[in-house]
């Protein structure tokens, strides 16, 4: 995919309907761009939010720790 695209004289650019359908992209989704030292552009979709990381660190066979129980000041 190729999909040539305009830079607006505000820097502005539209990112094409295949990648923003691909990605799960809405408006106001952030994107970073990060380059490097060979001259390529990475694009990253920044469209996680906290809630969706929830039980990302947790094995199968680990007990379930509530936010309670975590807070050391209770």
């Amino acid at each position: 995919m190729a999909d040539a695209t305009t830079l607006t004289s505000k820097g502005q650019v539209t990112v094409p309907r295949e990648v923003r359908d691909r990605l799960g992209l809405k408006a106001g989704d952030k994107l970073t761009f990060t380059l490097l030292s060979d001259g390529t552009v990475i694009m990253r979709a920044k469209t996680k939010r906290l809630a969706d990381l929830a039980g990302m660190l947790t094995r199968p066979d680990q007990p379930r720790v509530s936010i309670e129980d975590m807070n050391p000041f209770k």
